[in-house]
């Protein structure tokens, strides 16, 4: 605040709050560890699902959906589900970036498995996904920018981006993200063999079994290795 003839004069001479990083502004929008589970919830229904329909919804009912009305129906029930999560989200004021991730991520194999027709179908975009994040993760490593310190400053540090400046800290997201990486690829690969052979129920419960539980450990195992590191640090 300045004083001349005219009687004060004020200015803003406070110092201007930044912006958050960008880290942390798509840590507020994706919702977290919430976000993260709740977009892999349409995949589980539609595994179950499918598989109930399978067993109670005989070819020849529901002559509205014509062919594979069990398929269909399990279609139906996970994008429903999909959409009801987004709109719960939205309704509570929440972020729906994962939500609307998921939406679009079913929306591709629910068409790709309605038109052709094939159980199978609807996991093709998962596999793929999971090809490339296992690829990305890799060249993170090799760009020195580990993808798991990103993610675990996003989803669980509220996107702070200390922990570049700690060489312990990046040398341990560096093996966790080789080891995060060789989960995906493995599990891509193990499900695409069982795409090939048409081993939809397999197939199916592959996707259950080579999802949370890996990745619950993975996480588990990062959280605890940060913790570890940084209580070193602080003693």
């Amino acid at each position: 605040m300045t004083d001349d003839a005219r009687g004060p004069v004020v200015t803003d001479e406070r110092d201007p709050e930044k912006l958050p990083p960008l880290s942390e502004q798509m840590a507020e929008q994706l919702g977290g560890w919430r976000g993260l589970v709740e977009s892999g919830i349409p995949v589980l229904v539609f595994i179950i699902a499918n598989m109930i329909f399978d067993a109670v919804v005989p070819d020849g009912s529901f002559t509205a959906l014509g062919d594979k009305p069990a398929l269909k129906l399990a279609i139906i029930a996970s994008v429903g589900v999909a959409v009801g999560l987004a709109g719960w989200r939205l309704a509570q004021g929440k972020p729906v970036r994962f939500a609307i991730n998921g939406l679009v991520g079913i929306a591709l194999g629910a068409i790709l498995a309605w038109r052709s027709g094939e159980e199978r179908s609807f996991y093709l975009p998962g596999i793929i996904y999971s090809l490339c994040y296992g690829i990305a993760l890799l060249a993170s490593v090799v760009f020195r920018q580990p993808l798991v310190g990103w993610i675990y400053s996003v989803v669980a540090d509220g996107g702070k981006k200390g922990w570049r400046a700690e060489p312990r800290l990046v040398r341990a997201f560096a093996w966790l993200t080789v080891l995060w990486a060789a989960t995906y690829i493995i599990k891509a690969g193990l499900q695409y063999l069982l795409y090939l052979a048409h081993a939809d129920v397999a197939l199916g419960i592959a996707r259950i079994v080579l999802g949370y539980p890996p990745y619950l450990l993975l996480l588990a195992l990062t959280v605890y290795a940060v913790r570890r590191i940084r209580a070193a640090d602080a003693a």
